[in-house]
């Protein structure tokens, strides 16, 4: 018996082939994340099974303080540089898709729920402004002007919340605005006044119900609760410093990557060597640990059971890991000089750490606490898993 092949069969024969021998290769995204390195501009793309670096992506800007959030396929990053650069990378092919530069000073951003619109937060000029995430063409325009003279206002703590929202501090005007995208080109904005001295930072709970500021000019924080969106912010937490001698702030805590465990939230004490334990049913003070130094990150496990802590100059060489059950500190690391952030895997065996002036990105353990895998970077920071894509607020 003979066989005759035609021109479309020898095709077919030729990609069958190369299928079978693994000459084509497909990769998921839900294994890889993005480690920014600041000195150079540039970010790397990792995978988290392996612990290995991938690709190298540059020409980002400046990455001082940068930060990053994920398309809803995981497929796009898109890095908020802090000279008010806005870039798209495509972490699949690693590279740049389009870079443009959208303000004079900008402090990060969010996605909004649809996954259709990107928010970056700005300090020069004060203001919020909203993109196409596809296009990264500008849709919306939103200054943060307050007062009788119009001033404008450096714009911190953006995040996304449901029905197509978007919720940010102005730490000039200390007021808290909700944003209502769902016409982006005629945003609806509810403005929020007195709710607080100098608002630095926010976070939103897991379920989108809570909006936190934390307060620099006041010992306490500034609490919005979103299902009851008439109703003005309150204040929790206050004078949780009240009698005390606050100590210098050498960089303030940031609390995105704030900790939940049970009951109870864990957030960095400003000026204090604390981290507080909150109640979160009533939102009051369940207890205060005493830590190494002053918190920048209390970041929990995916688990709960342990709250990992990183410091402020000059004790950010130190790690440690706080029992959820107990309220107490339970190990000590020292990763080396000038840990900047920390990164759990999606289920959350292990924790990645940035060691900034060492080069390194070290992965731990997180049941022993062993070190078990080093790699190399240009002064890394920031580090953002894909598995952020399906979180509110992240």
């Amino acid at each position: 018996m003979s066989y005759k092949y035609t021109l479309p069969h020898f095709f077919c024969l030729i990609v069958c082939l190369i299928t079978l021998t693994g000459c084509t290769s497909l990769r998921g995204t839900g294994d890889l994340g993005v480690v920014i390195e600041r000195a150079s501009g540039s970010v790397q793309i990792v995978e988290t099974t392996g612990r290995t670096r991938l690709q190298q992506i540059t020409g980002l800007g400046d990455l001082s303080h940068a930060s990053i959030v994920y398309s809803r396929d995981e497929r796009y990053a898109y890095v908020f540089g802090r000279d008010g650069g806005l870039s798209k990378i495509d972490i699949l092919e690693g590279k740049l898709v389009k870079r443009v530069i959208q303000a004079g000073n900008s402090i990060g951003g969010a996605i909004s729920q649809d996954g259709k619109l990107i928010a970056v937060s700005n300090y020069s000029p004060g203001g919020v402004k909203v993109f196409k995430a596809d296009t990264l063409e500008l849709v919306a325009d939103i200054p943060a002007t307050y007062g009788k003279l119009g001033e404008r206002s450096k714009v911190v703590g953006l995040v996304d919340a449901p029905g197509q929202m978007f919720v940010f501090s102005l730490y000039d005007a200390g007021e808290i605005w909700v944003a209502d995208l769902k016409q982006p080109t005629m945003p609806k904005v509810k403005k929020f006044k007195n709710i607080g001295t100098q608002p630095y930072d926010a976070l939103i709970t897991e379920d989108g119900r809570y909006y936190i500021a934390g307060l620099f000019g006041e010992d306490g924080l500034s609490l919005l609760d979103l299902w009851n969106i008439d109703k003005q912010p309150k204040r929790i937490l206050s004078g949780y410093g009240r009698g005390e001698k606050k100590l210098p702030v050498y960089k303030m805590p940031h609390l995105e990557g704030w900790a939940v465990a049970g009951e109870h939230a864990f957030l960095p004490a400003i000026g204090h060597n604390e981290v507080l334990a909150v109640n979160r049913n009533n939102w009051k003070q369940r207890g205060r640990i005493k830590v190494y130094g002053q918190p920048v990150f209390a970041m929990a496990q995916p688990d709960g059971r342990h709250v990992w802590v990183n410091f402020a100059f000059p004790n950010n060489d130190t790690v440690q890991v706080i029992d959820t059950e107990q309220l107490k500190v339970v190990k000590t690391l020292k990763p080396g000089k000038a840990v900047l952030h920390m990164e759990f895997t999606p289920r959350g065996e292990h924790v990645w750490v940035s060691v900034r002036d060492e080069d390194l990105i070290k992965v731990y353990d997180t049941r022993t606490f062993k070190e078990i895998s080093r790699l190399s970077a240009d002064k890394p920071s920031g580090i953002f898993f894909a598995a952020r894509a399906h979180r509110i607020g992240l």
